[in-house]
This record gives structure tokens, sequence and C-alpha cells, in this order.
């Protein structure tokens, strides 16, 4: 099953809105078929696994992060293939949270004499697959808060400077969180003040991954200069506006290929929960949210953030009006505050990374 997870990995950033899986077919101790899920449209892991195996994979066990579809979409069901391959046992990781197989597939296995082992390594193909979970289950994305923080809590000086908070390990552990996501999302400040890429550097040619994730500006009052770097790079762009879009500035996003979508204000911001349920119309499963204070801070204040992905420098920068992380309405008691459960520590060289699942208060 370790050999599936790894798999599974694979898939990441690659086949949403499907689920990343990963299968390993056995036969007398030995792997004679796996394989991870292929893009829309393409083979599902169990599929991949079956045809390296052939023949082989009568008699043979199989062991599958997530259980198997048993379902027409864009592929035939992957437990129509097990059966007919002659597949004797099959080691589930996690039951697929999808409301048209939920337990199905794994009772038509059963219900042809497949021997159904459930639950092992359960917890890590859950987080591998914690988007999907949520996407197939509430038509929401999965959303991350990412920020990187000094000892004392500051994203930057009073000045501005946030360069570089974290060192390059984190930073380049940031790139594989861009991959694997669908879309990054920063508020307008951040584009003004830090002019970022918004990219993912973790491969290809000239270090540019060939697979972008949409980039995502909340914009309030329409602030973002044309002249953003965002703008000019790999990759597609959307503007989320709090107002109407005039005809001349609906031309100008044009011209630098970057979609503008109008949405309702509160407060004078945009609303967070309509955008979200429009990016799930589009099948955007996964968030990275990476600044600023202002969209954060109104994200916890909502309940909307899932996850919490903190780097943590050895660091000091000191200042009454240097900038927090997260900013908003915040809590009036500590008591009151949003824990983070399933709290894991790593470190990446003098760094800390500090993540965990938003719980209930």
């Amino acid at each position: 099953m370790e050999q599936a997870l790894s798999l599974a990995k694979l898939a990441l950033g690659q086949v949403s809105p499907n689920p990343a899986v990963g299968a390993v077919l056995v036969k007398n101790d030995v792997i004679v078929g796996q394989g991870y899920t292929q893009p829309p449209g393409s083979s599902h892991a169990e599929i991949v696994a079956l045809e390296q195996a052939g023949e082989q994979a009568r008699g043979g066990t199989m062991y599958v992060t997530l259980e198997p579809c048993c379902h027409y979409g864009r592929t035939p069901p992957c437990t129509q293939a097990i059966i007919n391959a002659g597949v004797s046992e099959v080691h589930l990781a996690m039951r697929d949270p999808n409301p048209r197989v939920c337990g199905r597939g794994k009772d038509e296995l059963e219900g042809k004499g497949i021997k159904i082992y459930m639950g092992e390594h359960e917890e890590e193909a859950k987080e591998i697959n914690e988007a999907y979970a949520k996407f197939i289950t509430t038509g929401m994305p999965f959303v991350t808060a990412k920020f990187a923080i000094s000892l004392d809590g500051k994203i930057a000086t009073r000045s501005g400077d946030s360069k570089w908070i974290s060192g390059d390990e984190a930073r380049k552990y940031v790139h594989n969180l861009r991959y694997a996501a669908d879309a990054i999302m920063v508020g307008v400040n951040t584009v003004l003040v830090d002019d970022p890429y918004l990219t993912c550097r973790c491969g290809g040619k000239g270090g540019t991954a060939r697979k972008q994730p949409l980039r995502i500006i909340i914009d309030s009052r329409g602030r973002t200069p044309l002249t953003a770097r965002v703008f000019s790079e790999p990759g597609k762009t959307l503007l989320a506006l709090g107002r109407s879009v005039t005809p001349e500035e609906a031309g100008a996003f044009t011209q630098v290929s970057a979609e503008v979508l109008e949405l309702p204000s509160q407060e004078g911001q945009v609303d967070l929960e309509n955008l979200l349920k429009a990016l799930g119309t589009r099948e955007i499963t996964s968030i990275l949210v990476e600044g600023g204070g202002t969209l954060l801070g109104s994200l916890f204040d909502h309940g909307l953030v899932d996850k919490v992905i903190a780097f943590i420098a050895p660091i000091i920068v000191g200042g009454k009006e240097a900038k927090t992380a997260v900013g908003g309405k915040g809590v009036e008691k500590v008591l009151d505050s949003v824990r983070l459960q399933r709290v894991k520590v790593e470190r990446f060289a003098q760094d800390l990374m500090v993540s965990g699942y938003v719980g209930t208060k």
C-alpha cells in the first residue's frame, strides 16, 4: 500500500477534478502491475495496473488508495475491469466519498467473491485526496491558507519588505504546493506591493512547470495594474471584482488575457463565499491562498479556510507597524480562536512548517 500511496502522489496536480489514485497488483509476492490516475478522460490507476499485469492479474492481489469506481463517467467502471481480470483480493485504503460510489464499489467486488480489506494507511490516503473529498461532497474547493512569518509573527517589515522571510528550502516546497493546487489566490494589495509572479517553478524548461495553477486576484475596486507581472506569465489569471467593470476596463483586461468575474461585495469586499461557489462550478477543487492579511483575515472570519500551512523563520522583525499574516475582525476571546487539529511540524533547514486542519470552535 505504501507503494500505491507513492504512486498516487505522482498524480497530484495533473488529474483534477478526479482523485489522485495509485494502484499496485501483486502475485506470488511480486509486483506485476502498477499505475496512477491519468489526466481526465484517460485511464484510472486500476486500469493502468491491470493492463500492465495482463494475464498475471488473475488470482492476484490489488492494493489501491481509493475505492474503485462502479459507474460510467468519462471512463467505464473500474470494478468491472477488476472482476473481469480475475483479481482475487483488493486492499482499499479508503472509501470513495463520491455519493455515486461510497461503498457501492466495495459491495460490487464482494458480491463477485473478491475479498476486500479496508483501511490500510487510511489517513495518508485521505490527506492525498482531501481536496477531492470536499469538492465531491460539497461542490466547494478546499482552501489552504499559506503564509511565512518571523518568530514574532510578522510577514514584512514596517517598510513593507518581505524578501525573504522564509529560506530557500521552504520556498521550494511552496512551489510543490502550487503545483498540486488548482488555483493560487492573493489579494490586490499583495499584487500592488510585491508584484509577484504567482507561478509554479518546480520543473520544466527554464524552471517553469508546464502546468500552471489558475491565478486569482481578489480586487474589490479594480486596482490591479495592467503592468502586473501575473499578466505576462504562463497560465491564466482571473480578477474577482466587487463591482461592475466598465467596457474600457473589460477591453484592457482582455488584451492582457485576464478574465474578469464580477461579484457582489460585502462591506466593500468581494463576497468570498459566492466566489468559492463560482469556482466550484468551474471544477476548481483546491485553492492555495498566499496572502495578504486582509484576504486571509476575511477568509478566517467567514469560516472558509480548511487547512493552514505556516512557515516560521527564526528571525525577529519587530515594529508595531509591521504587518501580520492574518487581519480581519478576528475574535474577542482566545477561547473563540480558530483551532487547528491533526497538527504536524516539519523542518526546512532553519525554518519550521506548522500545518493543520481548521477545527470547529
